[in-house]
C-alpha cells in the first residue's frame, strides 16, 4: 500500500493506493474528487513534475535568470533536464514568457523565462 498526498487542489487529500496482483490494477481510496483519483493513478503509472530553476546569463547585474517548464515532464527526466539547464547561458535580454530552450531533451516541454530581464537590468 502506498500513501500519497494529493497536490492538485488545496484540500491535500490523503490517498491510499493498493496494487493488486494483476499488473496495472490499483484500488484508490481517500480522494475527495475525481482529480485526486487521476493524480494517484498518474503517480503510480507515469509520474510527472514541472521544473522551476534558473539559467546563467552573461550579465553581472543578473547572473541567474528564473525559468520553468511550460508543461510537466516525466519524473525520470527531471535530473537530465536540470543537467541541461546548467549548460544554458542567456546572452541577450529576454522578456518573461520567452522560450530559452524548445522541446528540451525531446520531452515536449519548453523552458520559459519567468522574470522580465529588461526590468531586472534596469532596476
Amino acid at each position: 500500500m502506498k500513501k500519497l498526498t494529493c497536490i492538485i487542489c488545496p484540500k491535500g487529500c490523503e490517498i491510499l493506493v493498493e496494487t493488486s496482483l494483476k499488473k496495472d490494477e490499483y484500488e484508490i481510496k481517500g480522494n475527495q474528487c475525481p482529480r485526486g483519483f487521476e493524480y494517484a493513478l498518474s503517480e503510480m503509472t507515469s509520474p510527472k513534475r514541472s521544473i522551476t530553476s534558473t539559467v546563467k546569463t552573461v550579465y553581472k547585474e543578473v547572473p541567474r535568470l528564473p525559468v520553468r517548464t511550460d508543461k510537466d515532464i516525466d519524473l525520470r527526466d527531471v535530473f537530465l533536464v536540470m543537467r541541461e539547464l546548467n549548460k544554458i547561458e542567456v546572452s541577450h535580454p529576454m522578456h518573461s514568457g520567452e522560450v530559452v530552450a524548445y522541446n528540451i531533451l525531446g520531452t515536449g516541454a519548453n523552458i520559459i523565462i519567468t522574470s522580465d530581464m529588461y526590468e531586472l537590468l534596469e532596476g
